[in-house]
């Protein structure tokens, strides 16, 4: 089956080109659906659940940004699952090409090309998955536009942000590694600044303890002779 579907976001193409382009961010947009984790390849493992009629279906499988065209803005991606309870396979290619709208914003086109087997196929002919597509994506776009709102605003790019940064290292003083710049000299011609003059008394030398001893022992020495002589007569 193909659907073909197109939403509208408020919101510049560039930042919602980024958005779309980070699969864990945008992921919990699409109801039902969950990022369980990645891989280094960019392959995303994740979940989805959806009603389809009286039933519904759980799919655990792999979302994969096949490639994607800045210039253009135009990305594909490639889904494939299984449903949880063994009852069928999904797989699904979604094309979607940015385009900017008169007003700033941004119209989002999606083509999607999708096989379903086992028993939810059987809702393909009388437009319930056309239906519920279209409710999904209803709740895709306006979940979107609310993560998009609540970035703050001037958000710059990375080549802008390198920029700003080697910009403002440019304008910053150079400052020496030991320290702030030195201080400016006298002025030409003036008197050379008189030297510091310490205030108070001169702190006691080392010397000063060895001097009071031998004072204090002249200064008994005559009364031990004499108390010497007396103990001898």
């Amino acid at each position: 089956m193909r659907l073909e579907q197109s939403f509208e976001v408020d919101a510049p193409v560039e930042q919602v080109w980024a958005a779309l382009m980070d699969v864990e961010k945008v992921a919990p947009c699409l109801p039902g659906a969950a990022i369980t984790g990645h891989e280094q390849d960019g392959t995303y493992h994740g979940e989805f659940e959806v009603e389809l009629g009286p039933t519904t279906a759980s799919y655990r499988g792999t979302i994969r940004i096949e490639s994607a065209d800045a210039g253009t803005h135009t990305a594909t991606l490639a889904a494939r699952g299984s449903d949880e309870r063994g009852q069928g396979d999904a797989t699904a290619t979604i094309v979607n090409t940015l385009h900017a709208t008169d007003g700033g914003g941004t119209r989002v086109e999606a083509a999607t090309d999708f096989t379903l087997t086992g028993p939810v196929a059987s809702f393909g002919d009388g437009g319930t998955i056309q239906d519920v597509s279209n409710r999904l994506l209803g709740d895709f776009a306006s979940c979107l536009q609310q993560r998009l709102a609540a970035e703050p605003a001037g958000t710059m790019t990375g080549e802008e942000a390198a920029a700003s940064a080697g910009a403002a290292a440019a304008a910053e003083p150079e400052i020496a590694p030991d320290g702030p710049p030195d201080a400016p000299g006298p002025a030409p011609g003036a008197p050379p600044d008189a030297p510091a003059v310490p205030s108070g008394p001169p702190p006691p030398t080392s010397a000063a303890e060895p001097a009071n001893g031998a004072s204090r022992f002249l200064s008994v020495l005559p009364e031990r002779i004499r108390n010497l002589f007396k103990r001898s007569s």
